[in-house]
């Protein structure tokens, strides 16, 4: 279990995130739901490591845990909103050089690798150019590279936007699937999606968790996140 407690995050007098508390249960997908500017992606990157929190901290299993670490990077698995890729690369050779990047030992990486692009649908098309593949695709690529190293949790920024609805479909049950073995933390702005899919829902707004909820409990999420974000 991943535990925020008391995140706050201020860049100058800007206050992003206030006061920011939640668990991630193993094994369950938490959807992450809020406007533009709520803080979804400042919050995100506290966990992931690529930012620092003002205030607060964030314990894995009870045990309070340093983000900047190479320790936590590597139990984490980061896809986010832009999914930054080197479009001349071939999936394959992109996941190799992830997974150098990842500090996997060098006897483990095809292992590795084919065993990644195996699970997100990936191997008719490995050594096809990034360039040529289609956005949903070139998500899969994505997530692929986020599973590398076996992380124990995943951090989704936006998966399935800008894809077609049978990427959709394909890629939300490649997450379904994903989540009978890791944690997963999900941003989208898709309510529809994050009530067919995620197993608890948060509500950011302004920088503060405005609901924190099993989804099975919410009634007419539209209205409920309407009158907490408007």
């Amino acid at each position: 279990m991943v535990e925020a407690k008391h995140i706050s995050k201020s860049f100058g007098q800007i206050k992003a995130l206030c006061d920011v508390n939640f668990q991630i249960q193993n094994n369950s997908i938490v959807g992450l739901l809020g406007p533009n500017g709520a803080g979804k992606t400042t919050l995100m990157r506290i966990i992931v490591g690529f930012l620092t929190a003002t205030r607060g901290k964030l314990l894995w299993d009870g045990k309070i845990v340093r983000t900047k670490s190479n320790r936590h990077k590597l139990r984490i698995g980061y896809l986010p909103e832009n999914n930054p890729l080197y479009l001349s690369l071939t999936p394959i050779e992109y996941l190799e050089m992830t997974a150098l990047l990842k500090q996997i030992e060098k006897e483990a990486i095809d292992r590795e690798v084919v065993s990644s692009m195996k699970r997100c649908g990936l191997l008719k098309v490995a050594t096809q150019k990034i360039e040529t593949l289609s956005k949903g695709y070139r998500q899969r690529v994505g997530l692929a590279a986020a599973l590398l190293g076996s992380p124990e949790i995943l951090i989704l920024d936006e998966p399935t936007s800008g894809l077609d609805p049978n990427q959709i479909i394909e890629i939300r049950d490649l997450i379904k699937r994903l989540s009978k073995e890791k944690m997963i933390l999900l941003s989208t702005h898709i309510l529809p999606e994050a009530r067919e899919i995620c197993d608890k829902i948060l509500i950011i707004n302004r920088g503060k968790i405005v609901l924190d909820e099993k989804t099975e409990k919410i009634e007419n999420l539209e209205k409920k996140f309407v009158n907490l974000t408007s």
